[in-house]
């Protein structure tokens, strides 16, 4: 079926709109195709693409309004902007949903919002367009779902009950800042519906273990996205907070966007030229330790040190702040100290500890491995790795490091290339 004008007209605008949020990614979830329905939902769920600033977005990402109540400094959608405004109706925004997903465009749907009206009038249409997607179009494909800050309890779990993930974006990182550059909102209003969100998917996850017939409740749990840049926090306040969401509201993701100036002059914000993207990147990479490398937050910032390393990933940076901990064995050392050599994930840990069973482990073994042995070096001694780097100063290492790194950028944009630093 052809997407009439104006369908396509709205979609240009909405789905622009949406580019902003950076808060959701593959699915996470797996739910197959019983036969009766449209589509499935895997774990690689969502189809990405890039943006020209370099960020990763979803397919289909759009917003079901860019109409919104609050005058939010760091919105595109913020009242008081400019801009053209229009909204989808239920049953467009489940048309549009189906024709892209037929047309093998996309392979399922992240949908957010400006406020219309009310935060209750806005849930509900967020609910029925998933709900008529469901129950109407068969669409068994991945879903996510914004939940709207003050929105009703019972309209944000009915939402949960036909969503893959759902999300309340925090935004802004301190309340400070956040009723300077949002005064209509607070962190009271954010937080209540993220813990009804957890608290929601433990008392489903219990059902489920009484029966397999009970419904689910956003399986591939919950996000949020903090704006990087807008405020004047540092990474220290921003990945204490990030730590305290995933141990207290056990979220799935933490999404770090670098403010992009995005309406009019205001002075509560920088005056920035382009987004923090180096600094977002390593943000991401410093909440990859805390999730899957067993760092805590003040071994990577701290009060002396509040900033990541711009130049460096922060694990390098951590094994060159602490140089009595290296070099380390590679045949003798515990799981847990493997996984902090800068060049070795968490997967050639693994292989690591499970290798060396079998027989000491040498240089030609590690290679095997997928160890980046061009940053190990420096951390590890085995058979023929000796600790010869052992007695360079922190400094050298640092030095040789970006040169190398520098030698491998020549002709390139080492700032934009930055994003891309080998992270196992």
């Amino acid at each position: 079926m052809a997407i009439n004008e104006k369908t396509l007209k709205k979609l240009n605008i909405l789905a622009n709109a949406a580019k902003y949020d950076v808060s959701c990614s593959s699915s996470g979830s797996n739910r197959s195709n019983n036969g009766d329905s449209i589509g499935n939902t895997v774990a690689c769920g969502i189809c990405h693409s890039f943006t020209e600033d370099g960020r990763c977005i979803s397919l289909l990402k759009i917003l079901l309004t860019n109409h919104c109540i609050y005058d939010c400094a760091y919105c595109v959608n913020r009242s008081s902007n400019e801009i053209e405004r229009t909204a989808f109706t239920v049953d467009e925004l489940a048309e549009l949903t189906i024709n892209f997903y037929r047309r093998n465009y996309i392979e399922g749907l992240f949908l957010s919002s400006g406020v219309m009206r009310n935060p209750d009038y806005t849930m509900e249409r967020l609910m029925r367009v998933a709900k008529k997607l469901r129950e109407e179009y068969k669409f068994n494909a991945y879903i996510h779902l914004k939940a709207i800050p003050g929105a009703d309890p019972e309209l944000i779990r009915q939402a949960g009950l036909y969503a893959d993930r759902m999300s309340v974006n925090i935004e802004i990182p301190t309340e400070q800042s956040l009723k300077l550059l949002a005064p209509e909102k607070d962190f009271d209003s954010v937080y209540k519906p993220m813990g009804l969100i957890k608290d929601n998917i433990i008392s489903f996850k219990e059902e489920r273990k009484k029966s397999r017939k009970a419904p689910v409740f956003s399986p591939a749990g919950q996000s949020t996205q903090l704006v990087i840049g807008a405020s004047p926090e540092n990474d220290n306040q921003i990945l204490h907070l990030a730590s305290g969401l995933y141990d207290n509201q056990k979220l799935k993701r933490v999404y770090y966007s670098g403010f992009v100036p995005v309406s009019m002059a205001d002075n509560r914000l920088p005056m920035l030229k382009q987004p923090p993207l180096v600094r977002e990147n390593r943000l991401y990479q410093a909440d990859w330790l805390l999730r899957f490398y067993e760092f805590k937050v003040d071994e990577i910032v701290n009060d002396e040190n509040p900033d990541l390393d711009l130049e460096l990933d922060p694990k390098l940076n951590y094994a060159l702040k602490n140089p009595h901990l290296f070099p380390i064995d590679i045949n003798k050392a515990d799981y847990e100290m493997i996984l902090r050599v800068p060049g070795i994930g968490v997967r050639s840990a693994k292989l690591i500890v499970a290798s060396r069973r079998y027989g000491m482990l040498n240089e030609t073994h590690l290679k095997k491995m997928g160890i980046v042995l061009k940053r190990a070096k420096y951390f590890i001694s085995c058979n023929q790795l000796t600790d010869g780097h052992k007695d360079l100063l922190p400094s050298v290492i640092r030095n040789n490091i970006l040169a190398e790194k520098h030698k491998r950028l020549k002709g390139f944009n080492p700032m934009q290339l930055l994003l891309f630093d080998e992270f196992p």
